[in-house]
């Protein structure tokens, strides 16, 4: 890795870090950067990881007075959280890469939809994810996380997306309390994939290192930031990087 890698990597954390903070999709930025700099795309998806990892769980601060969640609530989510982030790390490490190319379109299309229309799909749905969500609620929604999370164990891009889809889905409205619970169920599915990916040495250690560095300080900066901003522009924001994305990716692998 050359300085102008570097450089190139640390801005990529830095814009992913922000993005994962504000509304989710780091990775539609910082996993093709590496890619880009030369790094395969299996050691690519788990450095990727670690680096948004670190950065979004260090924006959790400027949420903490917006997460109001029960434990009753927390509790199940963060065990799923838990189990279905090691899954997926599990599934990637297994995962040839040439396959892995041609499932990650697909799969960064299903996430960008969902966080673009997911909330008109599903609007009929109003239980909400509160203090008096029933048993009903919390076990619906403790099943869409736990699919969440193995597809962030062994993707990670547009992780965020997906959980912030299923919080609008089953309720909530406020994207900053959507976004503090993010967080908290975040940092556990990629802490328990992180663990796993340093293990297996998966990780390509200088690349991952430039890029957490960016990435803490886009993330911290811009989860302070974002909350004056309006909405629906961190919202427009994500979805035109995620399709961007999604079609460079489709090109790449059936091109």
């Amino acid at each position: 890795m050359n300085l102008p890698q570097a450089m190139f990597l640390f801005a990529a954390g830095v814009v992913g870090g922000a993005l994962n903070a504000v509304a989710g999709g780091g990775s539609f930025v910082a996993f093709p950067a590496l890619l880009f700099t030369g790094v395969a795309p299996i050691p690519a998806n788990a450095t990727n990881t670690i680096a948004l990892w670190v950065g979004v769980t260090a924006s959790g601060g400027a949420y903490r007075k917006h997460l109001n969640i029960s434990r009753r609530v927390l509790v199940p989510l963060i065990a799923v959280s838990i189990v279905g982030g090691l899954a997926g790390a599990w599934l990637l490490i297994r995962t040839p890469a040439q396959t892995f190319l041609r499932v990650l379109p697909w799969l960064m299309l299903g996430a960008t939809l969902l966080f673009a229309f997911g909330k008109h799909l599903t609007g009929r749905i109003s239980a909400g994810i509160s203090r008096e969500s029933s048993d009903a609620a919390v076990a619906g929604a403790c099943v869409f996380e736990l699919f969440v999370a193995i597809y962030g164990g062994y993707f990670g891009g547009g992780m965020g997306i997906m959980n912030l889809a299923m919080l609008s889905a089953l309720g909530m409205t406020d994207i900053h309390a959507m976004n503090a619970l993010k967080v908290v169920l975040g940092a556990f599915i990629n802490g328990v994939a992180t663990l796993t990916f340093v293990v297996s040495k998966t990780i390509v250690w200088p690349q991952a290192l430039v890029m957490t560095a960016g990435a803490l300080a886009g993330g911290y900066l811009a989860a302070h930031y974002a909350q004056k901003v309006p909405q629906a522009w961190i919202r427009g924001f994500v979805i035109v990087v995620g399709f961007a994305m999604t079609a460079y990716f489709f090109v790449r692998a059936y091109g």
